[in-house]
């Protein structure tokens, strides 16, 4: 049961960050105002940890070294894992956060290395470490030079990667013995330049792969595909590595790491490790005296209120981070942070700053080394320090809107209490139906598993692309078909007709002078990012995804880097350059866009009552057509600024649900309410799918037409953000029942009256939110869900695990027409639709930028439609440019 919380403590105004963290949000919460937005109270008891022993093979100077880094006993899952590494078993360390899972690999791979050193060549044996980030690696060398210290040059560390300096890598290539990368280095650099790492290849003992849990959905797959080529090029050296992998605590870990890796993975998720007593406290902002659009009221921002609760620690002294969801949000929380800081202590503001991507590498490193020193008391940032980052002594999270799955939520509220003190997190909701749903049912986020991690390496739209790329490697053969997933047979010939390879006796060959990685980005990105220019001065400021520019520097936006505010003055997606000035806006912007949909194939179909519920290949066509200006604190809209930037096209897959007039006769809806009715329950229906699909609001989009042409009639349509879908449509389709049960609750229960921010409207609706009828889509649903089939136990699920018994793990899903089998791990991520590459390769592309996501007015042969496409606004994956 929901606790709420009141104290009725007076303000204090402390410097010590040592108080428990129930302390610290007593001072949080004192006045009434708000005490009162505290909905729920989450205690997490202290938990004792247990000891074991090394196993002996591991090497006496290795465990000494440990001792001296002060750990003079490792974890009992620790040592579980050592061993199975050095009898040659692939592993996954699943346990919680600051668990010390990066020992639990490091130590038998440095023993390995410490014995390939004394090899005639120094170089005997070699490890490969893959991070999601840049952050990442360059944190986790740090801490490898620091353990290793006391063996001298036994273990040669090495960072390589983008910003890697050209005169360091051939001394990597030919000396290192550790090199730290991420897939996209070993996508693009280190694979197609095998030759010259052949040396490395050959003596290639362990792959680590860490924070695997973030491989999921489209990226995942990619991922997957990646790590095939590196086993084959490996086997091609004569070397078999074994696989390491570290995870969040997750469903399934061992299945998600045999689809990842496509070997047989032992699982260790029996965390041993001591813990800190935690509160979480669920945080809802209060309604404010604005009105928004249609005259709803609108609830304080999650942003201000991050920035509030970020103040408030910094001047108690509590070391703490606020983890926001996009580039922007965190700048904010920075700026509005380091104002108000400024008014009790000028000091203080130095002590506060924002982290995402984008930065140039060296603001990134300054910042990482001032969050390192204890320089930095509070920290605004993006998912780069939900990856692993080792940031001792953190005694406080604050955490800006639901980060979309409840193993990133555990993940980011770790953060704090890493060196074993309590620690509190704060879990600040947004205004929409999802984090207005999970803050009043805590039990959502408490008494639930946290999710699986799935992924398609199958996918046709990931596949063709690595298998030109493997072709250029190595011709392939017929022996490597089962290697890269039952998909390949089929793929071959349509490769072969694209003319992108050519068959001669018995192997594929790569035909073109281009580089066969360069068909697909891994991340989805579509394309090399735009720069961002200061237009008196020529100085880069940062970079920008290239599928974020149509909506985070078109012209007319707000762009802030640094504290600093700038204004887009023009785009060049030509030349990929955005110019910018310097200026002190009283407002941000926010991009709209406009979206079509048309069905080019129904795979699956099931009466709902007179309706149908279906499920299939769409076409998405969207522009973003304008944009609005909003106070910053407020949200209020200021003004609508057209733009003329040209269409994109996503082919991708879909659920959707049509309804019969009979039905509409029933709940009372007559054609004057009824495209507000539809647009009303699209919009929550968007909201509430990530509870059930492992995604967010970001990587799924929507269109609710009262007559759709090749349906014939009313009709909404959920439709994946990714070419070729993710997965979570399929999802949508096998959870229907339960999911437009719980969108129904969620717009019935809001208090207000005909719709607002927490239930029916959406931010960046094209249409103004209008029309929306709130209680049109209550009756709507209730008549719907009074047909819907009773629901399967997670047959998606079922499915999937079935399939995965064959082709090396990967799934194989029956009936699919180039789609994505049910993902429950999105990777948090966006896509917008990209041109195929190389003749009918398509590859993803994606977009990143504010936590909105946008409904439009369409028309398709006269008729109206509404749309709510996947924002080109995204939580920062975190990944500056790729090599």
């Amino acid at each position: 049961m929901a606790k709420n919380h009141r104290s009725d403590r007076p303000p204090t105004d402390t410097r010590s960050g040592t108080a428990a963290p129930g302390d610290v949000l007593d001072r949080l919460a004192s006045g009434p105002s708000r005490a009162s937005r505290i909905t729920h109270t989450e205690h997490l008891p202290p938990r004792a940890g247990r000891h074991a022993v090394w196993p002996h093979r591991i090497r006496p100077e290795v465990i000494a070294a440990v001792r001296a880094a002060g750990i003079e006993h490792p974890w009992a899952h620790q040592a579980r894992a050592a061993e199975h590494a050095l009898d040659g078993d692939s592993v996954v360390v699943a346990t919680g956060t600051a668990s010390g899972k990066s020992l639990s690999y490091l130590v038998p791979v440095l023993s390995t290395l410490l014995d390939g050193a004394e090899a005639p060549n120094g170089r005997g044996a070699t490890a490969l470490y893959l991070a999601p980030t840049k952050a990442l690696a360059a944190d986790q060398c740090r801490s490898v030079k620091e353990l290793s210290q006391p063996l001298g040059h036994s273990v040669r560390a090495a960072v390589h990667d983008g910003d890697t300096p050209f005169e360091e890598r051939e001394w990597i290539r030919q000396y290192a013995n550790y090199v730290l990368t991420n897939p996209d280095m070993l996508h693009r650099g280190i694979l197609p330049s095998h030759p010259r790492w052949s040396s490395f290849l050959k003596a290639l003992k362990y792959v680590v792969i860490d924070e695997c849990h973030t491989y999921r959905g489209v990226f995942g797959s990619h991922v997957a595909q990646v790590l095939r080529r590196l086993r084959r090029l490996c086997a091609r050296y004569g070397a078999s590595p074994v696989f390491l992998l570290a995870s969040a605590t997750a469903a399934e870990p061992a299945v998600a790491a045999r689809r990842l890796t496509g070997l047989p993975v032992v699982e260790v998720a029996d965390d041993a490790s001591p813990r800190g007593e935690l509160v979480f406290a669920l945080w809802e902002p209060p309604l404010t005296e604005l009105h928004g659009e249609k005259g709803a009221p609108v609830r304080r921002t999650a942003t201000a209120e991050a920035a509030d609760l970020l103040t408030d620690l910094t001047v108690q002294g509590v070391r703490s981070v606020a983890f926001v969801r996009s580039r922007r949000g965190a700048e904010l929380i920075s700026v509005i942070a380091k104002e108000r800081l400024a008014e009790v202590d000028r000091s203080l503001t130095r002590r506060v700053a924002a982290y995402r991507g984008g930065y140039l590498p060296e603001e990134r490193r300054a910042l990482e080394r001032a969050l390192h020193s204890g320089e930095l008391l509070g920290l605004a940032a993006t998912n780069a320090l939900e990856l692993g980052m080792d940031v001792s002594g953190l005694d406080a999270v604050v955490i800006a809107g639901y980060p979309g799955t409840r193993a990133s939520l555990w993940q980011q509220a770790g953060r704090a209490g890493r060196s074993g003190q309590g620690a509190l997190a704060v879990l600040v909701a947004r205004d929409d139906p999802l984090d207005t749903f999970l803050v009043h049912h805590p039990e959502a986020l408490f008494d639930r598993p946290v999710e699986s991690t799935v992924l398609d390496p199958d996918n046709p739209y990931v596949l063709a692309p690595h298998l030109c790329a493997a072709a250029e490697e190595l011709p392939l053969t017929e022996d490597d078909l089962t290697l890269f997933g039952p998909t390949t047979e089929e793929l071959l010939p349509q490769l072969e007709a694209a003319k992108l390879l050519r068959r001669r006796t018995r192997a594929w060959h790569w035909t073109r002078r281009e580089r066969a990685a360069d068909l697909t980005d891994i991340r989805g990105e579509g394309g090399r990012p735009v720069q961002v220019v200061e237009a008196g001065t020529g100085r880069l400021l940062g970079t920008v995804d290239a599928g974020a520019a149509h909506t985070s520097v078109h012209e007319g936006a707000v762009h802030l880097h640094q504290g600093r505010t700038y204004v887009v003055r023009s785009l060049d997606l030509e030349d990929s350059v955005a110019l910018v000035e310097q200026a002190s806006p009283s407002y941000t912007t926010v991009a709209r866009d406009t979206t079509a949909i048309s069905v080019l194939e129904t795979d699956t179909e099931i009466p709902w009552g007179d309706g149908r519920l279906c499920f299939g290949s769409v076409e998405v066509t969207n522009q973003v057509v304008s944009f609005l200006r909003r106070r910053v604190i407020t949200g209020e809209v200021l003004g609508e600024t057209k733009l003329d930037l040209p269409p994109r096209t996503l082919r991708t897959r879909a659920v959707w649900w049509t309804v019969t007039e009979d039905q509409l006769d029933r709940a009372r809806i007559n054609p004057e309410i009824l495209g507000g009715a539809l647009h009303a329950a699209e919009h929550a229906s968007i909201g509430m799918l990530p509870l059930f699909a492992t995604c967010d609001r970001w990587d799924i989009g929507g269109v609710s037409v009262p007559l759709h042409p090749d349906t014939l009639l009313p009709t909404v349509f959920v439709y994946d953000g990714h070419p070729g879908g993710a997965g979570f449509a399929e999802r949508a389709f096998h959870t229907a029942r339960s999911w437009l049960t719980a969108t129904r609750q969620a717009i019935a229960s809001c208090e207000c009256e005909a719709g607002c921010p927490s239930c029916i409207q959406s931010p960046k609706c094209g249409n103004g939110n209008d029309p929306l009828h709130k209680r049109g889509a209550v009756r709507l649903l209730d008549v719907l869900l009074e047909g819907a089939p009773e629901e399967k136990t997670d047959g998606a699920e079922e499915r999937a695990d079935e399939r995965a018994e064959g082709a090396e793990g990967a799934e194989a899903p029956e009936g699919r027409r180039g789609g994505a089998e049910a993902s429950e791990g999105c990777g948090g991520r966006v896509s917008s639709p990209a041109e195929g590459r190389g003749n009918g390769v398509s590859s993803p592309a994606e977009g990143r930028g504010d936590e909105v996501t946008s409904s439009a007015e369409g028309r398709r042969d006269g008729v109206s439609a509404s749309a709510e496409g996947p924002a080109e606004a995204a939580p920062d994956p975190e990944v500056p440019p790729v090599p």
